[in-house]
């Protein structure tokens, strides 16, 4: 009875005044004074909750959940930019030039996120072309297999460099810009490997708990400036590299869908749009951060019972 004694009421948007609106630093537009209260309001919350100006830059996003997130976040009206490394410059060009055939504003960036310069240049081009900086994601990841006795020491430095220590920098760069506009969002993709993973993806698993623990430490620092911070940790999702890799690199050839939709249940993979279907949550919401997202179709390591 106590808990229930303290828990707060229940209201609805309706039953929210201005004055509480504006307590949550949502400013009232001039223009809405001539609308009924409950009607401004409305517009008041709507608009915070709008991307439509600003910008987002998406590392790894010329395919797979980068490319589904810039194109997601393009139909919101977020000004993107595509990243990717050289290779894949021209599916980047041809993502920037659908983002701009549906109205909205895309540029393409190509480098290597290995490399420290570059990933502080990247921040630098995204600020250069559109003046600022609201929403980073950290998308660009690599899973080459490796277990305990195979993995080099140079494989596992690559692995890290790519998925821990670019969004370290990336962050690091973006954050100075954010502060001083006390508004931000980082929004890191880890994996549910994060927590254990398979034999074969010990550096991978390893630079996504990392990613994961990164996440909530900078959120618990940032949220002084209004900057928030949070991870997905998407399960298996259907993407080119994926794709790439189970047919061709482990041999397994087109076979390996069908395998794998028999462990799945409800019936599919995940794809690029649900991903980044919850990037744009927390681009929107105002008020999460340091939240971990397990995006799978079951609780992370549970086990299929028959």
């Amino acid at each position: 009875m106590l808990g229930a004694s303290l828990a707060p009421p229940t209201r609805s948007l309706a039953e929210f005044t201005l004055s509480e609106a504006n307590g949550l630093s949502m400013t009232v537009p001039r223009h809405f004074s001539t609308m009924p209260e409950k009607d401004q309001l409305r517009a008041v919350v709507s608009k915070h909750r709008s991307l439509t100006g600003r910008v987002a830059l998406v590392t790894g996003s010329t395919r797979g959940i980068g490319a589904g997130i810039a194109r997601a976040f393009a139909e919101h009206g977020v000004r993107v930019v595509v990243h990717g490394l050289p290779r894949h410059a021209a599916e980047g060009k041809r993502l920037v030039a659908a983002i701009r055939a549906g109205g909205g504003e895309a540029r393409l960036v190509t480098g290597d996120l290995a490399r420290e310069a570059f990933c502080r240049r990247l921040v630098a081009r995204t600020l250069e072309y559109f003046g600022r900086l609201d929403i980073l994601v950290n998308n660009a990841g690599i899973f080459p297999r490796g277990d305990i006795l195979n993995t080099s020491v140079e494989l596992w430095d690559r692995i890290f460099a790519v998925n821990l220590r670019a969004p370290f920098i990336l962050a690091q760069e973006a954050v100075k810009h954010m502060k001083r506009r006390r508004s931000g969002s980082i929004i890191n993709i880890g994996s549910v490997n994060a927590y254990i993973g398979l034999r074969r993806l010990v550096a991978y698993a390893a630079s996504k708990g990392g990613l994961m623990t990164f996440s909530r430490n900078l959120a618990n620092s940032l949220s002084r400036y209004r900057i928030r911070v949070n991870l997905i940790n998407p399960g298996w999702v259907f993407t080119e590299g994926e794709d790439h890799m189970e047919s061709v690199e482990e041999g397994q050839g087109k076979k390996w869908v069908k395998e794998v939709l028999k462990t799945r249940p409800f019936g599919r993979m995940l794809a690029p749009a649900d991903i980044a279907r919850a990037a744009l949550f927390f681009a929107r919401n105002e008020l999460v951060s340091g939240a971990v997202l397990d995006y799978e179709q079951m609780p992370v390591g549970t086990l299929r019972e028959p």
